[in-house]
């Protein structure tokens, strides 16, 4: 299974999958491509120390949401890499309806809360202002909504009574490490089924 990474950030989740694929843990993968709309973005940095090709394509037309001329440019360039699915690791954009046609189903996003509790930027400050008490990470597939895609999987992290928003998201981010390589590797064994808003994931096989 190919795999394509999007990321606007420092990529700590491509620095885990990256890491899950050297290690043997997440077999059968191979991460095709990393793409990103920072042109200085860590993510871009990350995926030259590890070796995989990657590209900085500009998103000028829209300011959260990835549409018309810049959106084909993504599309191309991750079917040339033979793309099997799009991982979206801090990528900051809405993808729309014409990516979700050229990858349907196969276009992942993982989201640091419990969906579909906070969703949006800053979560882990929205968890804390509302004073939950357990929150975490989601993986889902994405549709055009803002994180309200089919949910593959979920981590749960207890809120402690002296967090700040940063040592929270740390916590959060340490089960999103652990979770997308799995989920990934969900993938590659065929394992997860849609039916409507459910997924299903089956036994492996034999």
């Amino acid at each position: 299974m190919r795999i394509s990474v999007l990321g606007s950030g420092t990529g700590t989740n491509f620095v885990a999958i990256a890491q899950a694929v050297a290690r043997g843990e997440l077999r059968n993968v191979d991460i095709a491509l990393v793409l990103s709309d920072i042109e200085n973005a860590g993510i871009l940095a990350r995926a030259q120390e590890f070796g995989v090709p990657c590209a900085y394509i500009p998103v000028t037309n829209f300011k959260t949401k990835l549409e018309g001329p810049p959106e084909q440019a993504y599309i191309e360039a991750l079917r040339a890499a033979g793309t099997d699915y799009v991982v979206l690791a801090g990528f900051m954009r809405m993808i729309k309806r014409e990516m979700l046609a050229a990858f349907p189903q196969r276009i992942i996003n993982i989201h640091p809360a419990l969906l579909p509790a906070f969703p949006g930027i800053h979560s882990w400050e929205q968890a804390l202002a509302y004073g939950v008490k357990i929150t975490g990470c989601t993986v889902h597939f994405v549709d055009e909504g803002m994180d309200t895609g089919p949910i593959i999987a979920q981590a749960a992290v207890p809120v402690h009574d002296d967090d700040t928003p940063a040592s929270l998201h740390a916590r959060i981010q340490q089960e999103e490490h652990r979770l997308y390589p799995r989920v990934l590797q969900w993938l590659a064994d065929g394992r997860v089924h849609i039916q409507g808003r459910r997924t299903f994931l089956v036994p492996p096989g034999p």
